[in-house]
């Protein structure tokens, strides 16, 4: 399955690349399930990512891995790939891309994922798509000129 959301934002794509860092990895989190950072390496192929999600009953730990990362005079962008996932996973990939476009930006989140059923794929549509919805708001204030 996937996903494509755009925020447009009004800073220029190199510093707005600049900002995607831990402070903002944090900021991005949603209010559930809740989340920890365990290990933060950047966004550089090679570069790794862990949280706990915590469902109160349980806790799941993810990994991702920057498998790609490019910049040249039109966009940046960055490729995750899940290592290891939580048990409703099966597969993901998020790219994230940081279009330029005039003197501001778009920023576009391009996710794969597929859950360990197909059902499973399409019951976590929604609560992935909101999830990522919910960093709108974020991007356009944390953003701003």
């Amino acid at each position: 399955m996937k996903i494509i959301i755009e925020t447009s934002v009004e800073q220029d794509y190199l510093q707005v690349k600049s900002g995607f860092d831990q402070t903002l990895f944090s900021k991005l989190s949603p209010p559930f399930p809740p989340v920890k950072l365990l290990r933060f390496d950047g966004s550089a192929k090679g570069d790794v990512v862990t949280l706990e999600l915590n469902f109160l009953f349980f806790k799941q730990k993810w990994t991702s891995e920057i498998t790609d990362d490019q910049t040249n005079d039109k966009e940046f962008y960055f490729i995750d790939e899940g290592v290891e996932l939580p048990f409703f996973l099966k597969s993901w990939q998020h790219k994230h891309r940081i279009i330029k476009n005039g003197t501001g930006s778009i920023i576009r989140d391009e996710i794969t994922y597929q859950g360990p059923l197909g059902i499973m794929t399409l019951l976590l549509y929604p609560a992935i798509y909101l999830q990522f919805l919910y960093r709108k708001p974020i991007y356009k204030k944390i953003f701003k000129k």
